[in-house]
């Protein structure tokens, strides 16, 4: 059985290598390519009754997690593209336990969101696969702790973020 932390983060926090490898950043596009389709996979029998099961106490329901990883992932590309047209800009955190809350997010179909996540991914890896090793080193700036991540760092993130929810929705599902 799992601990409550091990519920929370069943894959492990991210942890991104001092030196990203190119192989690296071809194996988290792969990730972040393959993510819908195993996301579809799984969660297309769900039940109601599922989707109204949190993945843990006090945690979000399969419904919000497939709702917060398109919010997620739609504010995360659009992180990309200002760090490619400007000089290390200053990105909009948002609250995503508020959005977690809201009204779309705890009761909107999920084949809304899983149609998104599925085009965004699209064209999200046609654009990572674009990048050239110094579009990689580009960065921007998160508000929370004024900290700068490089392009390259940001695609091992989202990686590992699809990757965690994935991993919270299967013990919803009853696989983990």
């Amino acid at each position: 059985m799992y601990k409550y932390m091990d519920l929370k983060y069943p894959i492990g926090k991210f942890e991104c290598p001092q030196h990203i490898t190119p192989d690296q950043i071809t194996n988290w596009i792969s990730d972040i390519e393959e993510l819908p389709s195993k996301i579809i996979e799984l969660v297309s029998n769900f039940t109601e009754e599922q989707l109204e099961t949190p993945y843990r106490s006090g945690g979000w329901t399969a419904r919000q997690v497939i709702h917060h990883i398109h919010d997620s992932h739609h504010n995360g590309y659009i992180r990309f593209k200002w760090a490619m047209t400007e000089d290390r800009p200053l990105i909009k955190a948002y609250n995503e336990t508020l959005w977690a809350e809201l009204f779309d997010t705890k009761s909107a179909p999920i084949y809304l969101s899983l149609d998104m996540i599925k085009a965004l991914h699209a064209k999200w890896v046609y654009f990572l696969k674009g990048l050239s090793p110094q579009d990689l080193e580009k960065e921007f700036v998160h508000p929370e702790g004024d900290v700068a991540i490089s392009l390259g760092e940001d695609i091992g993130i989202y990686a590992w973020h699809g990757n965690h929810h994935l991993a919270h929705l299967k013990i919803v599902a009853g696989l983990s």
